[in-house]
């Protein structure tokens, strides 16, 4: 997948110390949490620090890991809020059939419509609880959009071809008609 071979991908981060030997408690984001430790050595975001991580158990919420070199409750407690990271080449590939997709894959995506006209870009991608979002990036450097990124509203991504396609549905991509359908429903709410 050209492109994506320099990203990392985040897998978790470290919520504080277990116990008095070094491990640590890592809030998972992975699909199955005991995957944090299944793809190699993690390191931070800025790759400075890497560590082979051994998963040794789950409490509350968490998985329980160890970092070699992380011996003591206090280097383990220091790295609490560090977001444990691999490169995006450690994971399986994924081919999108089933509707799955690496966030790190879709960021830096071509953003167009349904005829080809071009938007902007995907700069992030977001799960607010509902489902994830897009953050488009406009291409003309106006204001970004937030699109559900759902079959429905996105019902085109060609990682080969790197891009999204955005259905042309009303209020996506649009934020005349949005800034529109405010304005006509603030008399109803006004008078009502």
């Amino acid at each position: 997948m050209a492109g994506h071979e320099g990203r990392h991908v985040c897998l978790g981060v470290v919520v504080g110390a277990h116990g008095v030997r070094g491990a640590v408690r890592v809030k998972s984001f992975t699909a199955d949490p005991a995957d944090v430790a299944a793809y190699g050595p993690v390191s931070t975001e800025d790759g400075a620090r890497t560590w082979p991580i051994r998963r040794i158990g789950t409490a509350k919420g968490v998985v329980l890991c160890h970092l070699d070199g992380v011996t003591d409750r206090d280097t383990a407690e220091a790295l609490k809020g560090v977001r444990l990271c691999v490169p995006r080449a450690a994971l399986p590939q994924s081919d999108g059939e089933d509707g799955e997709f690496y966030h790190a894959d879709l960021i830096g995506l071509r953003v167009e419509r349904e005829d080809g006209t071009p938007v902007g870009t995907v700069r992030a991608v977001y799960d607010f609880g509902a489902g994830d979002m897009l953050e488009v990036s406009p291409q003309d450097g106006g204001r970004g959009a937030l699109v559900p990124f759902t079959r429905a509203a996105v019902p085109v991504v060609d990682l080969d071809g790197a891009r999204v396609v955005v259905a042309d549905g009303p209020g996506l991509l649009d934020a005349d008609a949005s800034a529109a359908g405010d304005t006509e429903a603030a008399p109803e709410h006004a008078n009502g």
